[in-house]
């Protein structure tokens, strides 16, 4: 009987320089859950739900938000988390503009950002603060992050939301003409490993996974990722907690 091919997903809001990581890690549970398993990187958010229709996604590196719907309606489950790295956003505004606080974003600005629904769902809910809601803004979703801090700096949106990790991972450059207005600070949201009900060799690959930090070929791949500790058991009632978080920011 031939072994089963699994096949492991990364939500497409990575930073373009983790790619490396991930393909470190993909090979690294192979070798250590002995099994066989492709890596899907989709480029946006249609193609990851078109894979997941699919029916043929064992593992997925999920942002919290697909997580809730995931796991209450597509049958996953979490199983980890990495360890002291929750799903932080930045709103700023290019450093040349009159925009210095929220305050100053009127009704009717243009707003840059990719498309991350949890990004957008957290900055419209710091937004409220200065009585702004989604339909009071023009959006422009830009294929990644980078365009949108270029539209920003060129003047063609008023401000851009981020994902915090990948707002500090750009150049000096970039940073030096952007302007942050506020940087969320939840903490106990973060992207999760989910894998699907049916996975005959869960515990393997939950147990790779999580063994990680133990040795110098994990950790570099860790390093790759920006997930230097690792990654922590999450149980049922964790996942359970942050999709109420999650729900409660809907509201």
């Amino acid at each position: 009987m031939s072994e089963p091919m699994y096949n492991l997903l990364i939500a497409p809001d990575f930073s373009p320089e983790r790619f490396a990581g991930w393909h470190m890690f993909n090979t690294l549970i192979q070798k250590r859950a002995d099994i066989h398993m492709h890596l899907n990187t989709p480029t946006s958010s249609a193609e990851q739900e078109d894979l997941i229709k699919a029916g043929n996604v064992h593992i997925i590196y999920a942002n919290p938000f697909d997580a809730a719907e995931l796991i209450r309606e597509q049958g996953y489950r979490a199983i980890a988390r990495p360890i002291g790295k929750s799903d932080e956003m930045v709103i700023a505004a290019s450093a040349s503009s009159d925009i210095n606080s929220l305050e100053d974003i009127t009704n009717g600005a243009t707003v840059a950002m990719a498309d991350n629904r949890d990004v957008k769902l957290i900055g419209l809910r710091l937004l409220e603060a200065v009585d702004l809601e989604e339909a009071d803004l023009n959006w422009d979703v830009t294929e990644n992050y980078q365009a949108a801090a270029r539209k920003v700096i060129k003047g063609d949106a008023q401000v851009a939301f981020f994902l915090a990790e990948i707002f500090h991972s750009f150049s000096r450059l970039t940073k030096t003409q952007l302007s942050v207005l506020i940087e969320s600070d939840l903490a106990d949201i973060s992207h999760v490993l989910l894998i699907k009900e049916n996975v005959a060799d869960a515990v393997a690959l939950t147990d790779a996974i999580l063994a990680f930090h133990n040795d110098d070929d994990g950790k570099e791949a860790l390093a790759e990722l920006g997930i230097p500790q690792g990654f922590e058991p999450m149980s049922e009632e964790d996942a359970e907690f942050m999709i109420d978080l999650m729900e409660t920011l809907l509201d």
